[in-house]
């Protein structure tokens, strides 16, 4: 059996009208639209659905407000998702409707897994040249004038007890430690070989449950910088970014999302296989960010927000008087 990522999201959210907006402009393609549900698909076919809060067909909210109400991770194939079922039957939660099986996790969160419905993604990407290795030859770097997310890569959650959290995903879905803040945080990732992290479990000093943020995979840094200026231009909101994880090694950018807690973009993120030992951490803002902006650039001036915009064409010109 093996788990692949995130195949779909699902928030319980208040103001759709925003949220049919923001997800627009994260650049997300809107494939179905009701009067109390909106459908979104990334460039690989990850869905993210927003319903009315009050939705009686969704699963409990693990914390008041606009939330994320369900996660379903994909799997390779059907016999491994009869394999789930079957491990899954005695677990708190537990449903069947076929296509898709499930349980409640140690945190309250509805989880779910299906046969993965993504498709695969050929994408022009961004080479990176170094002192010792310089692949890009008489090629400039992309720039983007805007962000095509291809995936959701993680996500985030507070929880009441992060121990027994990943417990529960190590021993009943086969996720693997990548790194910890012991007793404080666990970066887990679906199988030995892939990326950092798919779920990082957090444990605040007054343990709760929540949403921290939903993480959207692009294809490199500079798609991080065009998406980030561009969600500035339309107006909205930076939480912190960009900058970079140390621990990932990922470039981010952090917004706040009207469907519920932060979203992200990133790129770049550390990969990992089976010989990867898991290493601890001791909390801190050095070992959150290795470099960040607080409040972001203006997508405009390309600079800090409040900053001065230059006066010429050339940052050498001197201000005319």
């Amino acid at each position: 059996m093996r788990v692949l990522g995130i195949d779909e999201i699902t928030y319980g959210a208040e103001d759709l009208a925003a949220c049919r907006a923001f997800f627009s402009d994260w650049g997300l393609q809107l494939i179905a639209e009701a009067k109390d549900a909106l459908t979104f698909e990334s460039l690989n076919g990850c869905r993210i659905v927003v319903r009315r809060a009050d939705d009686p067909t969704l699963p409990a909210a693990i914390e008041s407000g606009p939330t994320l109400r369900e996660v379903v991770w994909g799997v390779d194939t059907a016999p491994a998702l009869q394999e789930l079922s079957a491990r899954l039957s005695g677990l708190p939660g537990f449903v069947n409707h076929g296509e898709r099986v499930g349980c409640t996790d140690p945190n309250g969160m509805a989880v779910r897994f299906q046969v993965t419905k993504k498709r695969a993604v050929d994408l022009e990407c961004a080479q990176m040249n170094t002192w010792s290795d310089r692949p890009r030859v008489n090629q400039r770097s992309p720039a983007y004038e805007r962000a095509l997310p291809v995936e959701v890569g993680h996500v985030v959650f507070f929880v009441k007890d992060v121990n027994a959290c990943e417990k529960f995903y190590c021993e009943h879905f086969g996720f693997v430690p990548s790194d910890r803040y012991p007793n404080r945080g666990a970066f887990l990732r679906c199988e030995p070989d892939g990326g950092h992290h798919d779920l990082f479990l957090l444990q605040t000093p007054q343990a709760r449950s929540g949403l921290n943020h939903v993480a959207f995979t692009v294809r490199d840094i500079h798609e991080v910088f065009g998406g980030g200026m561009h969600m500035s231009r339309k107006g909205w909101n930076t939480q912190l970014g960009p900058g970079r994880h140390p621990i990932s090694s990922a470039y981010f950018w952090y917004f706040h999302n009207p469907a519920g807690g932060l979203i992200e973009y990133y790129a770049d993120e550390d990969q990992l296989d089976a010989h990867w030992e898991a290493r601890e951490f001791e909390p801190g803002p050095t070992v959150f960010a290795e470099w960040a902006i607080d409040g972001g650039l203006d997508g405009n001036t390309r600079r800090q927000h409040n900053a001065a915009a230059p006066s010429g064409k050339f940052l050498t010109d001197k201000p005319k008087h």
